[in-house]
């Protein structure tokens, strides 16, 4: 009944999402057409506001915009003219989902390892040096990251390409970029969540029972330890999906994070509606399916 309950309130709240994205974007200074101002005529860019039914008001826009994305249609990019929304989404997305799943992957075998690592340490030496890199890479985002493994791995050695996306070596650069960030919070969360499960009253019978204390730690510690890094995964996941549009513009990667930038700058509403509408259809997804793994992990936890 929860997961169906979660379910219904996708449509009013995916409905919601999008009718704010439609809106507030059209109340960004500027328009789609700004850039050919100087070149088309007054009455060549009213004929263009006309085709695109950008005279409308705007709530019969929106209704129109809404009929179409009912049966699977985006609409027209205004940059990108010769192709539709939807068509530009499955062009750039298997990229981003690609390099997504990578640095999510990734980010996952740093922080767990990591923050199991200096929870079992605890005010030891591995547990100091463990935290400051948590706390290093968190403050170090993508954007210094990235040319800093350009200059030293791809032009200094030259063990890897510079740019652009051909072959699984041009995956890695932009993979460390992305998720190293990311390895950080995941880090902390593994910690703090041993830390506390550690003093739980389960382990100490775990432990009065004479088990080892490997067998503790693993196979009852780390399954409920994990729990915090499982939540903060749904968004996590979300976000590395959709791609980092500093990373792929840094790596000239043809995501879709790219196509989000770009139609931001050029009042480009139907893709920046597509794409906000798409990130919040992932996010909800994802977020559920976080949700049932939650209740497999922990059967303590029970939907209702």
């Amino acid at each position: 009944m929860y997961f169906l309950k979660r379910i219904l309130m996708m449509a009013p709240l995916l409905l919601v999402i999008s009718f704010l994205a439609f809106a507030m974007v059209r109340f960004v200074p500027g328009g789609p057409f700004d850039a050919e101002r100087r070149a088309a005529s007054p009455e060549i860019e009213r004929n263009m506001r006309a085709k695109y039914h950008l005279d409308e008001p705007i709530w019969k826009q929106y209704g129109r915009f809404l009929n179409d994305a009912l049966h699977g249609d985006l609409g027209p990019s205004f940059k990108y003219r010769n192709f539709s929304v939807s068509e530009i989404i499955a062009q750039g997305l298997p990229v981003s989902l690609t390099l997504g799943a990578v640095s999510f992957l990734f980010a996952l075998g740093i922080g767990i390892p990591l923050g199991f690592f200096t929870a079992v340490n605890r005010g030891g030496l591995g547990d100091y040096a463990g935290s400051f890199l948590a706390i290093l890479v968190i403050c170090i985002p993508g954007l210094v990251i990235g040319p800093m493994l350009i200059m030293f791995f791809a032009i200094k050695l030259r063990l890897f390409p510079v740019a652009l996306w051909g072959s699984p070596m041009h995956v890695i650069l932009p993979m460390i970029a992305l998720g190293l960030y990311f390895c950080g919070p995941i880090a902390r969360l593994m910690r703090e969540g041993m830390n506390t499960t550690l003093h739980s009253e389960f382990i100490t019978t775990a432990r009065a029972k004479g088990l080892s204390e490997t067998a503790v730690l693993i196979k009852h510690a780390f399954r409920i330890a994990v729990l915090p890094v499982l939540s903060y995964s749904g968004p996590l996941l979300a976000d590395l999906l959709t791609g980092s549009f500093v990373v792929e513009n840094l790596f000239q990667i043809p995501g879709i994070g790219v196509f989000m930038v770009n139609s931001s700058l050029n009042s480009d509403y139907t893709m920046v509606v597509g794409l906000v509408l798409f990130y919040a259809v992932l996010l909800l997804v994802l977020n559920l399916v976080v949700d049932f793994v939650y209740g497999v992990l922990d059967p303590r936890v029970r939907y209702e």
